[in-house]
């Protein structure tokens, strides 16, 4: 058993094999965009927005791509949806099984390796057009402070400081996080640099959307703290991001 997991898995019963997508199908599925991450003074704040898109179409306006996956983490995703979904899900079975057999929850570099090998697993897929990349955070209560990391396709690992973002609106948030960001925020500031760093991302990049005052339709933002994974409230991010479009509408400025 040893032996076919590591060489030959395809040999092992109930093993799937996954036949080539048909040339161009990657773009015919949905794709998810943008997730932003980063740390304050207690924890990790993570935020997405709820577009999800199929080549210059716009698949979903409320498709949610940051999911907690246990009471101290949280993933959110970017990439070929479906899969992603299906991933995150899967990660938060896995995590609850460990749970309740070994009766201890797996620390947070565990769970970061394990959803790396859950990555690893899909390069096949990733090769044909449909890859999936995640964004992991949590807060690590061994060391008590919030921790980030993100991947590549082929399962890469990688712990991130302060702040950092996914998707292809990614290089407009970073920039907005790396200006906003500051050591000493609280949860509150935090969450606001993460709503701006998406509105700055929906501003340039067009899979990625801004808030929809119209729909009523706000990022997915959650805070992982000592107390746990807390998803901020509707009318908190209304507020935040209302201010936000108030100020810029203020200051005149077109670019």
């Amino acid at each position: 058993m040893e032996y076919l997991n590591r060489d030959r898995p395809d040999l092992l019963p109930g093993a799937q094999v996954t036949a080539p997508a048909p040339a161009g199908a990657a773009g015919q599925v949905p794709h998810g965009t943008t997730i932003v991450s980063l740390s304050y003074t207690d924890g990790i704040v993570m935020a997405g927005d709820r577009r999800a898109t199929m080549g210059n179409v716009i698949a979903s306006r409320r498709i949610e791509k940051v999911f907690e996956t246990d009471r101290f983490s949280v993933v959110g995703i970017a990439g070929a949806a479906g899969v992603a979904i299906d991933i995150a899900k899967l990660f938060r079975v896995e995590l609850e099984h460990y749970e309740k057999i070994e009766g201890t929850r797996l620390s947070l570099d565990g769970k970061a390796n394990r959803l790396a090998s859950m990555i690893r697993a899909n390069l096949a897929l990733a090769m044909q057009g449909m890859s999936v990349i995640p964004l992991f955070a949590g807060y690590d209560t061994l060391a008590q402070t919030g921790r980030i990391f993100s991947f590549d396709i082929t399962g890469g690992l990688y712990e991130e400081v302060e702040h950092h973002s996914i998707g292809s609106g990614s290089p407009y948030a970073r920039g907005a996080l790396k200006k906003l960001w500051q050591p000493g925020m609280d949860a509150t500031a935090a969450v606001r640099v993460a709503v701006e760093a998406l509105y700055d991302a929906a501003d340039d990049d067009s899979a990625t959307g801004g808030p929809d005052a119209v729909r009523k339709l706000w990022p997915v933002v959650y805070t992982v703290d000592s107390t746990g994974a807390h998803r901020v409230e509707e009318a908190i991010l209304a507020e935040m991001a209302t201010e936000i479009i108030a100020a810029r509408t203020a200051s005149g400025k077109e670019a």
